[in-house]
């Protein structure tokens, strides 16, 4: 009887070190290829500078809230660090291009709005300040969060321009750092 239990101890043994070597193998060397353990990120990048965004629609004031959100989840997500645009590695120069208000739900007794989604698009650029490459450029770059303002609710417009700024912003990101 105690021959059974090396048997099993030696086959969970040996099934341990397949899943490990075919874990080791199945990695690929970089993370453009799949699954990888070094990061996602260019390592050389450790600051960035985030300029206010320009705004050329009559929304005023919603570019230096999408800055802000935008530069808080760099802070969070990322390793880099926010400086100054004369000190950093890179740059992300941006320009708010629309900004508009969709009526998504009314009500079919009043016929009054029920639900409004505010949408935002983007154009940027993020470029690596050393050598004066570009790592990525996105132009109509979009998003689009809601708000009710209807009496039972009563959301004022800037819930739904702060919910759109921080879809905004995590999308951006992200999207900085799948890029390369």
């Amino acid at each position: 009887m105690s021959r059974v239990p090396l048997v099993v101890l030696a086959l969970v043994l040996f099934l341990v070190l397949f899943l490990v070597l075919a874990l080791v193998a199945g990695c690929a060397g970089d993370p453009k290829e799949g699954y990888a353990f070094k990061s996602a990120h260019d390592e050389s990048i450790r600051t960035v500078a985030v300029p206010i965004f320009e705004n050329t629609t009559f929304t005023t004031g919603v570019e230096v809230q999408l800055t802000e959100a935008i530069i808080k989840e760099i802070q969070r997500t990322t390793r880099w660090t926010v400086v100054g645009s004369s000190s950093a590695d890179a740059t992300l120069k941006g320009s708010l291009v629309s900004s508009s208000l969709r009526r998504l739900a009314t009500d079919s007794t009043t016929g009054l709005t029920q639900e409004l989604g505010v949408e935002y698009r983007v154009d940027f650029d993020f470029r690596d300040n050393r050598s004066g490459k570009t790592l990525t450029s996105r132009r109509n770059f979009s998003a689009m969060e809601t708000f009710a303002p209807s009496l039972r609710v009563g959301e004022r417009l800037e819930v739904g321009q702060a919910n759109t700024a921080d879809t905004l912003a995590r999308d951006l990101v992200a999207e900085l750092r799948s890029a390369w």
